[in-house]
């Protein structure tokens, strides 16, 4: 299979003897990414034509330089960081380098003339980095009132600007310690904030000013004299300041670059405009008179998004063809009302208490991402192909109804509970609420031993426990309990837990046939989730599956060729 790869008729994977195409894989993929990758690969279009016109060439080479250079600011090797990027933003090493380093690098090259490095600019960034600066301490309010009644406080008794920075102040980070800020630097940020920090002598208060929609009054604490490195670091600070400078400088001048390429640039989209699709054969686009073809895009899309557009096609083929087995079909009536189903699990529901289906939809393709056609094909048929699939399998029996209602409108005992790691702390714990048999000591013992966070943080209280909830040894022993009773050491999994009595609460709905109807459809919808999942997993243990595809994928390298290939 790996011999042909390239061929768009080569078998990428076989469901039961069942062969899923390259085709039908890049169509696909196209169908859910193309208009994003086109875009990206239009920019890059934009950057190569730049580069082509002024004879520049980012080579693979400075590329793999680049990228070492990034992994070591992070004390990474090259390999090492490559790996974190792919299991962390789940962007591969080719992607990486072709996508992020090399527009970025060819746009720096583009504009490497413009950027210079003043003196001016040197010097104050060295008095940022090593000049004085004053330790100083903030209130901040929103209101322009409170601001100034705040001021006549401080300026008439300086001493209790901390208290009234912790006790006021609408900065939650600096009212914790006083109002206490990182030091005030020249050229660092807000020229107006340090003007006024460094026109302070120690312990005086700044008038009001407003800093964007706050206002703020500063009080100094002390200045923080200048530091002289030593004249051997010198000449490497002052190279370390100068490339910082130019990085910063060279990012904006290419973000401006990069925005004027794309104003002047003259693109026509082809890409899913049937019309003009039917104009341009083949073609994506056309870029300053330069085609990008749907074949370029489709094999970015591949190598892009190949392998979970191809899970997703695989177990497509899956209900397929068990659904054929079954002799049953999802017609336009079964997504429809699967559609509305949805809608009204999520609310979105009109006045006549019927499903808002266009609100619902609405808010599907609100992210302008999701197609209609795509969550009817990724969401909502599968779903419906696996209800099929099941529906005859689901059965409520009385039993299930009275257990479902027990479980959703039934007692429930409220306890405190203390949740522990291990045995040894459980019988201490155990024996100390014994002795001292009060909810107060109990929800001490909670704050000081529990290990679960809801029950240390609220005294041992946690929600009331239901019948039928899927912890059948914790619901025993609670339902057991009267109030006031201490539980023994119930072991669930890896904890212990002991629970404290306080009660039971009074149910609400007294018969079960009051909500028969919702109760009906709650546990059917349940008992068809869960009846689904399995039915799936019985799919996808009995197939035989071959994944060509994922076979023959190479680990993933840094490109050989040029970086400038765009297609």
């Amino acid at each position: 299979m790996a011999r042909s790869q390239d061929n768009a008729n080569d078998v990428v994977a076989v469901v039961n003897a069942d062969p899923i195409t390259r085709k039908t894989l890049t169509e696909e993929t196209l169908r859910r990414y193309g208009t994003e990758v086109l875009e990206n690969m239009v920019n890059r279009h934009l950057i190569l034509q730049a580069c082509q016109s002024q004879g520049i060439e980012v080579t693979a080479t400075e590329v793999r330089e680049e990228i070492a250079r990034i992994a070591s600011k992070f004390g990474l090797a090259m390999p090492a960081y490559l790996q974190l990027l792919q299991e962390e933003r789940n962007i591969a090493p080719d992607q990486y380098s072709r996508e992020i380093i090399w527009p970025m690098l060819a746009l720096r090259r583009l504009v490497d003339d413009q950027v210079k490095v003043t003196q001016e600019e040197m010097d104050r960034a060295f008095i940022a980095q090593f000049g004085e600066a004053v330790k100083c301490r903030l209130i901040m309010v929103a209101s322009r009132a409170d601001a100034d009644r705040l001021h006549q406080q401080a300026t008439k008794n300086p001493s209790q600007f901390a208290q009234l920075a912790k006790q006021y102040s609408e900065d939650p980070a600096s009212a914790s310690v006083g109002g206490l800020i990182p030091p005030i630097r020249r050229y660092s940020g807000d020229s107006r904030l340090e003007e006024a920090a460094f026109a302070l002598a120690d312990d005086a208060v700044s008038p009001v000013m407003q800093l964007g929609d706050q206002w703020i009054i500063l009080q100094a604490v002390r200045r923080i004299g200048e530091t002289i490195p030593s004249p051997q670091a010198l000449p490497a600070i002052r190279e370390q300041i100068s490339d910082r400078i130019r990085d910063q400088k060279m990012k904006g001048a290419a973000t401006e670059l990069f925005a004027r390429l794309q104003a002047d640039a003259q693109v026509k989209t082809i890409l899913g405009d049937a019309e003009k699709m039917n104009q341009y054969p083949g073609v994506a686009a056309i870029v300053n008179g330069q085609e990008v073809t749907i074949a370029s895009v489709g094999a970015e899309c591949v190598k892009r998004h190949g392998e979970e557009v191809l899970d997703g096609e695989i177990n497509r083929k899956l209900l397929t063809q068990a659904l054929r087995k079954a002799n049953k079909q999802v017609t336009d009536a079964d997504l429809q009302a699967e559609i509305e189903r949805a809608a009204l699990s999520f609310g979105y529901i009109r006045k006549d208490h019927q499903p808002d289906v266009q609100a619902w939809m609405e808010s599907i393709t609100a992210d302008g991402k999701t197609t209609t056609e795509l969550y009817i094909r990724d969401a909502v048929w599968p779903s419906v192909a696996m209800k099929k699939l099941v529906e005859e399998s689901v059965t409520l029996s009385e039993e299930d109804l009275q257990q479902g209602f027990e479980s959703a409108y039934g007692p429930r005992v409220e306890i405190l509970a203390i949740v522990l790691s291990d045995q040894r702390t459980a019988q201490k714990v155990w024996e100390m609420a014994r002795d001292n048999p009060t909810d107060h000591f109990f929800g001490e013992l909670a704050q000081q031993y529990s290990v679960e966070p809801v029950s240390s943080s609220n005294m041992g209280k946690v929600p009331p426990i239901r019948k039928h909830s899927g912890q059948p040894a914790i619901e025993r022993e609670a339902f057991a309990m009267k109030p006031g009773d201490l539980s023994g050491i119930v072991v669930t999994g890896d904890k212990y837990i002991v629970m404290r009595c306080q009660g039971y609460t009074t149910p609400i709905v007294q018969k079960m046939e009051d909500v028969r109807a919702e109760l009906v459809r709650d546990l059917t919808e349940t008992k068809t989730n869960v009846a689904m999942n399995i039915k799936f997993e019985e799919l996808q243990n009995s197939a035989e599956i071959d994944n060509f595809f994922v076979a023959a994928k190479e680990i993933p390298k840094m490109a050989k060729q040029s970086a400038t290939t765009t297609h």
